[in-house]
């Protein structure tokens, strides 16, 4: 068995104190959007930036949930 498999691919309730940690990064996130969105002109460039923010804090909550 591949622990990495099982354990990227199993619920992880959330523990005591991950939810504000969750919470904390999706503020900071939400801030630098719109930052993006104020100052980057409506384009390709600025669509991938925000795309990827969005991945950038679901990749940091998996982090947080799986470890």
């Amino acid at each position: 068995m591949n622990q990495q498999i099982e354990n990227n691919f199993s619920y992880h309730a959330p523990q005591p104190g991950q939810p504000e940690i969750y919470q904390e990064i999706r503020e900071k996130a939400k801030e630098l959007a719109y930052l993006i969105d104020d100052l980057a002109p409506n384009s390709r460039e600025k669509s991938l930036a925000m795309t990827n923010l969005e991945q950038a804090v679901f990749w940091a909550n998996a982090a947080v949930a799986r470890n």
